[in-house]
């Protein structure tokens, strides 16, 4: 499902509110919840762009992360 970028917040909260509770309501539930992001940039990535992103990511702790040139 498609979660648009700009109401991030909103809509994680709704899907956390009407789909996730479900699950781990039930007894012996194991609920994983993955997030993938992917951004096409015109222009390409800056190198200060892909430091931040880089760092925040390692920051929160991702298990996965970077960039692919097309």
């Amino acid at each position: 499902m498609p979660v648009d970028p700009l109401r991030l917040g909103r809509d994680a909260a709704r899907i956390a509110e009407e789909v996730i509770q479900h699950l781990t309501g039930l007894v012996g539930a194991e609920v994983e919840i993955t997030l993938e992001i992917q951004a096409k940039l015109p222009d390409g990535a800056s190198d200060k762009l892909v430091r931040d992103v880089t760092e925040n990511c390692r920051t929160l702790k991702f298990t996965d992360h970077g960039f692919e040139q097309e």
